[in-house]
């Protein structure tokens, strides 16, 4: 079984960059694939002290101060920035990282953090109809050859004459992840624009359900559909006895039958085990989300057990 790891947190429940910037070097030093993280401003449970961090300003300094990992959202919501400077924010840390950087975009969709940072929340349709505009902005800024302009006639982001810069260090521009479980646009879009289709927090089957559906609608737009990678994203709580499996459970307000049920939890067998049905199920690559920051021997308990098992 082959698998590349990547680990997911949620800074929004209440992390410094210092403690992300820890939780990056060690899975950078210990081997995983990525460090990605959410691009929320407001905390899900808890008091979310000592507040949130803005996800492009943590992963420009991610870019410099790590050296081979790679980063990038998982997912930021296309309400929060126009696709312009977005394009130039994320084309600006890809130079910084020397080329690492990935660009999860989503519709967005919790409406709380909206109103409490003056964020506006269109309804959903249209939430969909302007992340699509801001894909076809994005790339289109990123694929223009250097000398020439960029031109968007939409109703949401109309762009005239761009300079079209700055330009990522990737050839192509930043790979884009498009995720979800939309039956019909998610699919759409992931084809057109995604270097990546993710299916978070499902099942092994209902994933493997997700990515057969992108599949057939890469095959219907004489897309090759192996030229897209397929990922789950799950929670991951894995203690070497049963003690540190409970301590690990209570510390991130969970119970251990309820995370078998919904995530890769118990032995590192049984985490292996467990990403095994998702490899069966078509994933090639898999977000281990950490919730506790702060223990940082659990990324070395999952890279001595379970990497070097997928090694």
């Amino acid at each position: 079984m082959t698998l590349d790891l990547r680990i997911f947190t949620e800074p929004q429940q209440g992390a410094t960059y210092d403690d992300l910037l820890a939780v990056a070097r060690a899975a950078e030093d210990l081997g995983f694939g990525g460090f990605f993280r959410s691009d929320h401003y407001l905390h899900m449970g808890g008091d979310g002290g000592p507040g949130p961090t803005d996800a492009w300003t943590t992963l420009a300094g991610l870019a410099r101060d790590t050296s081979t990992i790679r980063l990038g959202t998982l997912v930021t919501s296309a309400t929060f920035r126009l696709p312009g400077p977005l394009a130039v924010q994320v084309a600006g840390v890809d130079q910084m990282s020397g080329g690492r950087v990935e660009l999860g975009l989503g519709a967005g969709w919790f409406e709380a953090e909206h109103t409490a940072y003056g964020i506006p929340f269109p309804p959903l349709g249209e939430r969909f109809d302007r992340l699509e505009e801001q894909l076809a902005v994005i790339t289109g800024l990123w694929a223009t050859e250097p000398g020439a302009t960029f031109s968007h006639d939409g109703p949401h982001y109309p762009v005239s004459n761009s300079p079209a810069l700055a330009k990522p260090t990737q050839t192509g521009g930043v790979p884009i992840i498009i995720g979800g479980g939309g039956a019909r646009r998610t699919p759409a879009l992931a084809i057109r624009y995604a270097a990546e289709f993710n299916a978070p927090f499902t099942s092994p089957s209902e994933a493997g359900l997700l990515f057969e559906r992108v599949r057939d609608a890469a095959r219907d737009a004489d897309r090759d559909p192996s030229s897209l990678t397929y990922s789950a994203a799950q929670v991951v709580c894995l203690g070497k006895d049963d003690a540190t499996l409970r301590r690990r459970a209570d510390a991130i307000g969970r119970d251990v039958d309820e995370l078998r049920e919904n995530g890769l939890t118990g032995s590192p067998d049984e985490v292996v085990d467990r990403l095994g049905t998702f490899a069966e199920a078509g994933a090639e690559r898999v977000y281990l989300q950490v919730l506790d920051l702060s223990d940082l021997d659990h990324l070395a308990d999952i890279a001595d057990g379970v990497l070097r098992q997928l090694a």
